[in-house]
């Protein structure tokens, strides 16, 4: 008898819901978790940030490096505990597989605490994104999808692109908010 497992096989524990809205921002402490390799991600979460902030938000960055040896334990440690301080997580980039991978890991274990999260990936890399958070067992994670190619357009394009994707970003993560109100009327 031979036994043949399929490893496109999907988790019997699989959450298909989202998560909890973010609701309100005013007094939320958010963590944005950036990483190594792309400036465009850097632009738009600092303009996000500061239209956060300007929502009555904290805004906390977390840079994602040093994953292995005991760099990546300290990493490991100083991300959950950040994440044990805060309200909501978001999440990025995704933007090439390994980012991508990785983008979806630590969206994962933000979702796990039960705070909101979202992932950001880019457009090239939603497909990935999507499979990433279903075979990690929570096929419902929140993503919000960025235009590819991003990071070879200059910063000003860039900020454009961050501003003009804020309001559908706040719907995305179900933020009640003043933009997230306009733009939904």
């Amino acid at each position: 008898m031979v036994l043949i497992l399929d490893p496109t096989a999907l988790l019997a524990h699989d959450i298909a819901d989202s998560g909890p809205d973010a609701g309100a921002l005013q007094g939320k402490r958010i963590v944005i978790r950036i990483d190594m390799l792309w400036r465009s991600w850097d632009w738009v979460s600092e303009v996000w940030a500061q239209a956060l902030r300007a929502e009555g938000a904290e805004v906390t960055f977390w840079r994602s490096c040093g994953r292995v040896g005991e760099e990546g334990v300290a990493a490991d440690r100083d991300y959950g505990e950040l994440l044990a301080r805060s309200d909501m997580a978001i999440v990025g980039l995704g933007n090439c597989g390994s980012c991508t991978s990785w983008t979806i890991a630590d969206a994962l274990r933000a979702a796990a605490t039960g705070i909101p999260t979202i992932a950001i990936a880019t457009a090239h890399f939603e497909g990935l994104a999507n499979n990433l958070a279903k075979r990690g067992g929570r096929s419902g994670l929140r993503l919000h999808i960025l235009p590819y190619p991003l990071d070879i357009l200059p910063k000003e394009q860039v900020n454009d692109i961050a501003r003009d994707q804020y309001r559908s970003f706040l719907r995305n993560f179900g933020v009640r908010s003043r933009l997230a109100e306009q733009s939904a009327a």
